[in-house]
């Protein structure tokens, strides 16, 4: 019983952790340069992993990156 405890345990905290933040950072690597396939499967992950993402959101940045300025 107490390893099936564990086992959940260690499934959520997959779910709802580690995976969304692996989600983001590929996000964050891939966004800008992202196919039409890729894009699919990138809004497929954000969807799968909604959960995660949402508990993980008040500390992530989703803002883009500022532009560089000009001389």
């Amino acid at each position: 019983m107490l390893i099936t405890g564990g086992v959940y345990l260690g499934l959520a905290g997959a779910f709802l952790v580690v995976m969304p933040l692996v989600v983001y950072f590929y996000l964050q690597k891939r966004w800008y340069v992202a196919g039409s396939i890729e894009r699919v499967f990138m809004y497929f992950m954000m969807f799968f992993f909604f959960p995660g993402v949402l508990l993980l959101s008040p500390f992530l940045n989703f803002r883009p990156r500022p532009r560089p300025r000009s001389a």
